[in-house]
């Protein structure tokens, strides 16, 4: 049994798990899957060489992802996620009473069965709510095709490699664009600035050209190492990102939700960006 996990996200870089059990490790259709357990973050599930997630701290991650776009929008009925198979994002959008449906893209069987079976406390049975539709397809190909539309478009997918690449074209945003009613949002994950500054500009060339308001908005996940993580959000309603702190706080209390990162005030606290994300992407910080 390997008793280390070194993952492969850089060249020049790396972080390393120790490994007490291995409780899974195969390769599926379309990458290769290891869950094993590690003493300071519990279970740990990694794609293709690298760390998606850990039981210790995916609450921030998915929470930030999910709550952000949610209270700020303040009338959601229908979620799109692309990508999350794991679940965390769906059991925090299953928390919202006031949403009817959630459509869950993810192009990997293999990591919702895995994910179920290995890491149950990212899901917390979200995956057997009646309000969720889920499609095993791919997510490019899904927004491209569809005639359904959403409030809220979470995209929760791996980084640009592999399955995950074809999620951070403009093509790929204007094709989610396509898909949101009047006024929705589109949030996405960006990974860590500081280490992967060309993949925030490169989303953010993409929504300058899409978006009426667009920026980014950040959470610090000990998993995803080298600092803040960067989340891009998009909207043509240009209120949305400057709700005022006693609106956000009524729609979380409104929501009765019990979180353990995500807070109104952290909500509007994340827009103000590091300095260097900010000149990157040619916005205030």
């Amino acid at each position: 049994m390997i008793n280390r996990y070194e993952e492969t996200l850089y060249d020049a870089y790396t972080q390393v798990f120790s490994v007490e059990d291995v409780y899974y490790e195969s390769k599926s259709e379309h990458q290769h899957i290891i869950i094993f357990h590690n003493s300071k973050f519990g279970r740990v599930m990694a794609l293709d060489g690298i760390i998606q997630t850990t039981e210790r701290d995916e609450f921030i991650y998915h929470e930030m992802l999910t709550h952000v776009p949610i209270i700020g929008h303040g009338a959601v009925d229908r979620v799109l996620i692309i990508g999350g198979g794991d679940g965390g994002m769906l059991r925090e959008a299953c928390r919202h009473s006031s949403i009817s449906r959630i459509t869950m893209v993810e192009i990997d069987r293999a990591v919702v069965d895995l994910c179920r079976e290995y890491l149950p406390t990212h899901s917390r049975g979200a995956f057997d709510d009646p309000r969720l539709n889920l499609v095993i397809s791919d997510g490019a190909e899904f927004v491209a095709t569809t005639d359904e539309r959403f409030d809220v478009i979470i995209v929760d997918s791996t980084d640009p490699i592999g399955p995950g690449e074809a999620l951070f074209t403009e093509k790929f945003y204007s094709d989610c664009k396509r898909c949101l009613y009047e006024g929705g949002v589109i949030v996405t994950q960006n990974g860590v600035a500081f280490f992967q500054i060309e993949e925030a500009k490169n989303t953010a060339d993409a929504f300058r050209n899409l978006f009426r308001d667009w920026h980014f908005y950040t959470a610090a996940v000990p998993t995803y190492v080298g600092g803040v993580m960067a989340f891009g959000w998009g909207t043509d309603n240009t209120e949305l990102r400057h709700q005022p702190l006693a609106t956000l706080e009524q729609r979380y209390q409104s929501a009765g939700l019990t979180t353990r990162y995500y807070n109104p005030s952290i909500h509007q606290g994340s827009f103000a960006l590091p300095q260097y994300l900010a000149n990157a992407i040619g916005k205030p910080g």
